[in-house]
């Protein structure tokens, strides 16, 4: 399997409900690094996986609409504790919808496999991999 990955990042202000996330559950921020990985068995007709530029651009764009925001006063997420792991499913399911649009290239359309990477620090991160 041949891949590539992209990262961004993202700046984020949440809460959570529930006792397990003890002083988590009032408001604090968070800093994403935000990688995401591209796969497929074959290579297109260009030998690569996908577009780089293209890629980054669309996670940009899906991460964009996050940045500098409270998750909390967002209408998408009510009642959703916005967990790294709950993150990273939101993201690589929007980057499918690219890929579904051709927002990544006719070529992207061999792409098998998306994988985000949410690391929250130097020592903790989540992923959510996916079938495209």
């Amino acid at each position: 399997m041949f891949s590539i990955t992209v990262r961004d990042h993202m700046m984020v202000a949440h809460s959570f409900r529930g006792e397990v996330f003890g002083p988590a559950q009032r408001l604090h921020g968070a800093t994403f690094v935000v990688d995401a990985t591209f796969r497929r068995p074959e290579l297109d007709d260009d030998n690569i996986v996908v577009d780089i530029g293209l890629a980054t651009t669309e996670l940009g764009k899906v991460i964009g609409g996050f940045n500098y925001r409270n998750l909390d006063d967002e209408e998408q997420f009510h009642q959703i504790n916005t967990s790294t792991e709950y993150l990273a499913k939101v993201i690589a399911d929007r980057l499918v919808e690219a890929i579904h649009a051709g927002a990544l290239g006719e070529g992207a359309r061999g792409i098998r496999e998306v994988v985000v990477t949410l690391h929250e620090s130097h020592i903790a991160w989540a992923s959510y991999e996916r079938s495209v």
